[in-house]
């Protein structure tokens, strides 16, 4: 399957949010824990030579410095016409090792955890380092994971079997919902991640991170027209998950949101009056909002919202969140990527901002704690302040309340892809699934139309908060300076008193 790009950033931005990549991963053992001496039991290291490089690493001076040890596996499977088209695994393993000294970095990795390897790497690492000597840790203290996305069964011990007949369940159940569904097409993946972290102030900390996507995309057909759409789960879950109950939930959504394409039409173009439904509007609240808010755009000055903190953005109905303790979700974490616990950061609070994102090297700038959004992508990269789990609270509207108010204008449900300049907060959105409301009341589907804007001006326009927030299902993966991470996002319906439709008779 061919991966589709829901929100693509502009090339000044380097930020996008995309639909998940399949992940493909060899069927080895992993255990749902983790041990007493993680670096020896996943990577046969053991605390001697943990401290010989990073001694190494820190041997030219270091503010800060970590060994990030990174095993991944993981599966997928695609069935496309009742056939299984495909079915894929991969491994791999590795260290990154990095050392900070004020705002540089200096960055290797290595996949062979040889000693003379992660030396070798270690001296590379350590070549932007000038200063008196650092000193590593004499022992460490271990912290191991939480009970963010603990699950009955690792991934590497369910059967192929079972993810098979899941899948066929699942394009079973799409095709029964409505004999104009043509083709149905499942993607599966299940990933497991152990990773270990230690520090140069004597920190270790080791946790085990599952993953998993079910994917339902749907074709239909009436009357020589083709319509198509998707929807998907996913999270930190186990084989549990996928119960009957939620696959049949995922059949019906995926074809409902295609069935309805026939009967859509392009909206009037023009200013009007957008209610951002709640789940899936989340997209816009993390690509044209949440990034505004991580601490490096801000500390290099490059967001709109460097000299806004504690000043007024938004009305007061409008409380946003990063959380990344939130259970199971897709970019929920126990612990960040620098060994910090992962936590609940109010970004903005009734209106008012309060604070950003933070990694080691912008909470050092600000004289802040870390936040736990030091984030990476894999061994191979450094960390930067990234999004976790970003939400919107509730507020005291209900949807039904904010349709009635509108004279015209449209629902946004469901998007596809778009484009977002951070600096600016300016975007594009497309979307999918909308309505038409005319007099108070939805009067039609939509479909094939745009919507474009700021975000901080969207966050000004905000008039009503609904009481209905919720994350979304859905797999979503961020992009930002060409590393890719699990998020999760979500919000309740909002009001937004004027944003640009392009629909019919646009341009």
């Amino acid at each position: 399957m061919k991966r589709r790009d829901f929100l693509t950033a502009t090339a000044a931005s380097g930020v996008m949010l995309s639909a998940p990549r399949i992940l493909q991963a060899a069927a080895v053992k992993v255990p749902n824990h983790v041990p007493d001496q993680p670096f020896l039991n996943w990577f046969n290291v053991d605390g001697v030579v943990m401290r010989r490089v990073l001694g190494e690493l820190v041997k030219h001076g270091a503010d800060a410095a970590d060994l990030y040890f990174e095993h991944n596996r993981g599966n997928s499977i695609a069935m496309e016409d009742q056939v299984i088209s495909s079915a894929r695994s991969w491994i791999e393993q590795g260290v990154g090792l990095r050392v900070v000294i004020g705002d540089q970095t200096g960055y290797a990795y290595t996949e062979d955890l040889s000693l003379e390897a992660m030396l070798e790497a270690a001296r590379t690492a350590a070549a932007i380092a000038k200063g008196s000597k650092a000193v590593p840790p004499q022992h460490f203290n271990v912290s191991r994971s939480g009970d963010m996305y603990r699950i009955a069964l690792p991934w590497s011990e369910v059967k192929v079997d079972d993810k098979l007949d899941r899948v066929r369940q699942l394009e079973k159940l799409a095709r029964r919902q409505d004999e104009a569904v043509k083709k149905v097409t499942i993607n599966w993946s299940d990933y497991e991640q152990q990773v270990v972290i230690a520090t140069l102030d004597g920190r270790m900390v080791a946790d085990y991170r599952p993953m998993t996507r079910l994917w339902c995309t749907v074709t239909a057909e009436k009357n020589g027209v083709q319509q198509s759409t998707s929807a998907n789960l996913s999270g930190r879950y186990g084989m549990d998950h996928y119960t009957d109950e939620r696959l049949q939930a995922l059949a019906k959504k995926a074809v409902d949101n295609t069935l309805v394409l026939f009967d859509a039409r392009r909206p009037p173009a023009g200013e009007m009056p957008v209610l951002l439904a709640a789940g899936a509007s989340g997209i816009l609240l993390h690509e044209a909002i949440g990034h505004g808010m991580e601490a490096d755009f801000n500390r290099k000055g490059t967001s709109i919202y460097s000299d806004m903190l504690n000043k007024k953005v938004a009305d007061s109905q409008v409380t946003i969140v990063d959380q990344g303790n939130l259970a199971y979700e897709r970019g929920a974490l126990n612990y960040d990527d620098e060994g910090n616990p992962s936590r609940r950061n109010v970004l903005v609070d009734k209106g008012i901002l309060r604070g950003y994102l933070h990694d080691g090297i912008s909470a050092r700038h600000y004289k802040v704690s870390p936040s736990g959004s030091g984030r990476r992508e894999s061994y191979r990269h450094a960390p930067m302040p990234r999004m976790t789990c970003t939400f919107m609270e509730n507020g005291p509207h209900s949807r039904e309340e904010m349709i009635a108010s509108m004279k015209k204008g449209i629902v946004a449900e469901t998007y596809t892809n778009g484009q977002v300049s951070i600096g600016a907060g300016d975007f594009t959105f497309y979307i999918k699934n909308g309505w038409l409301v005319e007099n108070g009341k939805i009067t039609a589907p939509i479909k094939d139309c745009n919507i474009i804007g700021n975000g901080p001006q969207v966050l000004k326009d905000i008039t009503m908060v609904g009481n209905d927030s919720h994350m979304d299902t859905g797999g979503w993966t961020c992009g930002k300076n060409g590393q890719s991470v699990p998020v999760s996002l979500g919000m309740p319906s909002v009001l937004v008193s004027r944003m640009t439709v392009g629909g019919e008779h646009a341009g």
